[in-house]
């Protein structure tokens, strides 16, 4: 299952949204079709059934609801702001007295 973690903090509305790394202190701008994958995202519990929402939506096929979908998934990944709850990476946190 899909999900942010737990240092990131969204804020999504249908005229688009932003996700803040607060270990960064970066924000994560997103347009309106992103916003509402996240949403997908975060409400359905696969993939695939994001995407079949995605595309009644939109009213788009299938098959480029499932890429849309995928193609958001994986930015906030490589980004670090989701994991898709197979393996989330472990980053090393050094301790203030290191």
């Amino acid at each position: 299952m899909w999900q942010l973690r737990e240092r990131a903090h969204p804020i999504l509305t249908d005229q688009g949204g932003a996700i803040l790394d607060e270990h960064t202190g970066r924000w994560t701008q997103l347009t309106p079709t992103a916003a509402a994958a996240v949403m997908l995202l975060l409400s359905c519990p696969t993939e695939q059934q994001a995407a079949d929402r995605f595309a009644q939506r939109y009213g788009i096929g299938a098959e480029q609801a499932a890429t849309d979908i995928r193609a958001v998934a994986s930015n906030l990944m490589a980004k670090g702001l989701a994991h898709d709850g197979q393996s989330p990476a472990r980053r090393r946190r050094w301790r203030w007295w290191r």
